[in-house]
């Protein structure tokens, strides 16, 4: 007689959605708020533009570097704890900023605010892999984000952009979700080389470790970190090269990025209605080319209208490669060994890419930089379609695992 053994990654259902995409989109709301804190930091240091900026850049640094500490543990037993701990810890520094107006105390309780963001960034990442269909999970996860970052978007400038608007909703966005954390699913006890003494076996899925794993594990972290400064850097350059370049105002600015924000939704649509039918390589590395096509075509563009068709377009694009991105980090091992670093790998990545689009500018001009950044997209194609590839072989080998295991306790 054998045991039924559990699979290995789980269906999606409401309560486990709820808990994954809420923590995810309170370790980055950091990130999309990020130009109300700008504002909200000025308001309450009266400090200058540039030094409220580079606060809010170490928070986001922080925040990333706690993501790739704590990404080890969020691919483990202790995936709970890292996001409970991390959501608590965010709530109580962003708190802290948001009621306490005493400037040392805003300072710490933003700098604290983003290192509990990296928890739960983490341990939201990793949990994306615990799912059946990484792909149509990570659109679902897509538009989750996008649309509830939308509402929040929208209605913070309501009030004025002060501590407690804006480091409040921080605060409260990671109290809300700490409710439904209990519903985060745990890691599979997946065993890379010998089942753990008092498993039992019912429990434990084991298969041989995979070096093609690690090597490909590696290699979509440090592609994912490059796509992220060519993409992000021509975000932050937009409003500047569209104003100089197209005569965009900052109305036609306005619709762009609004534009951009619907296409990311659409893509994330998409990505759900046809999840793993078209396979993960060949998409991945088309979109990451037509990408490098619109960046270019961006630098070349001087009517303001088709700047804002072409930004929308390439946006849109972005958005798609970023979920596949995602996807194929789920996929290469269902415990969220390399999907809950690859979110703090992107942060890296952004975080200081108005620096380098700057100095791209300052050294190319805006044709010169799109097409650094349009052939860097070229490049980047490449590693990230042979990485897919082995993900989904990867992927494939679960069952068969399984089903050994299950044989051993016949």
């Amino acid at each position: 007689m054998s045991h039924s053994l559990p699979s290995v990654r789980i269906p999606l259902r409401l309560p486990s959605a709820v808990a994954t995409f809420g923590i995810g989109i309170a370790g980055y709301l950091g990130v999309n708020l990020s130009p109300y804190m700008i504002a909200a930091a000025q308001s309450a240091l009266e400090v200058d533009v540039l030094t409220a900026s580079w606060l809010v850049t170490g928070t986001l640094l922080l925040t990333a570097v706690t993501g790739l500490a704590t990404a080890k543990p969020s691919a483990g037993p202790h995936r709970l704890l890292v996001a409970r701990v991390g959501l608590i810890v965010a709530a109580a520094g962003f708190g802290a900023a948001a009621l306490v107006p005493t400037p040392w105390i805003v300072v710490a309780g933003l700098l604290v605010g983003g290192i509990g963001a990296g928890g739960a960034v983490s341990s939201s990442g990793a949990a994306l892999a615990a799912f059946i269909n990484p792909d149509r999970v990570a659109g679902f996860n897509g538009l989750a984000n996008r649309a509830i970052v939308t509402v929040i978007l929208a209605l913070v400038p309501l009030l004025p952009l002060v501590p407690i608007s804006v480091f409040g909703t921080l605060a409260l966005f990671a109290l809300v979700v700490l409710f439904a954390s209990a519903w985060l699913p745990s890691a599979p006890v997946v065993e890379h080389a010998a089942a753990p003494a008092g498993a039992a076996a019912s429990d434990v899925v084991t298969r041989r470790p995979h070096r093609a794993e690690t090597i490909a594990g590696f290699v979509l972290l440090g592609t994912f970190a490059l796509w992220a400064v060519s993409e992000d850097s021509l975000w932050a350059m937009a409003g500047v090269m569209g104003a100089d370049q197209a005569a965009l105002t900052p109305e036609g600015l306005g619709i762009a990025l609004s534009g951009a924000t619907a296409g990311g939704i659409v893509g994330a649509i998409l990505l759900m209605i046809v999840g793993d039918r078209l396979g993960r390589a060949v998409p991945l590395a088309i979109l990451l080319a037509a990408g490098g096509v619109l960046k270019i075509a961006e630098g070349f563009v001087t009517d303001p209208t088709v700047f804002i068709v072409v930004f929308i377009a390439w946006n849109t694009v972005y958005a798609i490669a970023f979920l596949y991105f995602v996807s194929t980090a789920a996929a290469l091992d269902a415990d969220g060994r390399w999907s809950g670093p690859l979110l703090a790998v992107y942060l890296v990545g952004s975080a200081l890419t108005p620096v380098i689009g700057a100095a791209l500018v300052e050294s190319f001009g805006y044709q010169g930089f799109t097409v650094v950044l349009g052939v860097a997209s070229f490049a980047l194609a490449v590693p990230a379609f042979l990485v897919a590839r082995i993900s989904t072989r990867l992927q494939r080998t679960e069952e068969p695992a399984a089903a050994v295991v299950e044989g051993v306790n016949a």
